[in-house]
């Protein structure tokens, strides 16, 4: 039985951000974009939401993640099997497919359907860099709907396992420059991929 609880946190005029909390799960937001900061805790995993301008276009949003499958699970879904997560998170993920390349090799190309914000949207993305060793990952995003509002984007997954125990720490990095100064921060976008990261990580461990 989950136990939902939405925290509404304003962290400027217009812009809320919610925290869903379930039981037996400890929770850690902090959403940052200077001098905006707030925090909200629930239970068993940390995440840390956080947004710095370094101009007022150029941004970088980042979240930290745990979960309880492996670092190298988890990074072989993103790298082997991307186009699984539709399986394991269909309310985010609907489609996912290979345009150009092999799965999981520096520039090969990856189509996504996914629904963010209420809508459908879509994204071509061209894998940027691959590091077995650090179980890392980077997508640029070529075309699709994020490229109306930014003219540069690029993701970042990097799983690192947990020390002194089991588990391991997902970290999502966002760089990107928007079109104008009115684009918001993709701090829901990166909320999507928190939620989903959750889904994987049960997907995982239901298969062991």
């Amino acid at each position: 039985m989950e136990e939902k609880v939405e925290t509404p946190v304003t962290v400027a005029p217009t812009m809320t951000v919610e925290t869903t909390s379930a039981e037996e799960a400890e929770t850690k937001v902090a959403v940052a974009c200077p001098p905006k900061k707030v925090e909200a805790t629930n239970k068993q995993a940390e995440e840390e939401v956080k947004t710095t301008e370094t101009s007022s276009l150029l941004g970088m949003v980042e979240a930290y993640v745990e979960i309880k499958a492996s670092a190298e699970k988890f990074h072989h879904m993103f790298t082997a099997k991307p186009h699984h997560v539709s399986k394991v998170s269909p309310g985010n993920i609907q489609n996912c497919e290979l345009h150009e390349g092999d799965w999981g090799k520096p520039g090969s190309i990856i189509f996504w359907n996914y629904f963010h914000d209420g809508e459908a949207k879509v994204a071509k993305e061209r894998i940027e860099e691959v590091d077995p060793e650090k179980n890392l990952i980077s997508f640029r995003v070529i075309e699709g709907d994020l490229m109306k509002e930014y003219k540069s984007f690029l993701a970042t997954i990097q799983v690192t396992p947990k020390h002194g125990g089991t588990g391991s720490i997902v970290h999502w990095h966002f760089e990107y420059e928007k079109i104008s100064e009115e684009v918001a921060h993709p701090e829901t976008l990166l909320q999507l991929w928190v939620e989903m990261s959750k889904e994987i990580d049960e997907h995982l461990l239901s298969e062991e």
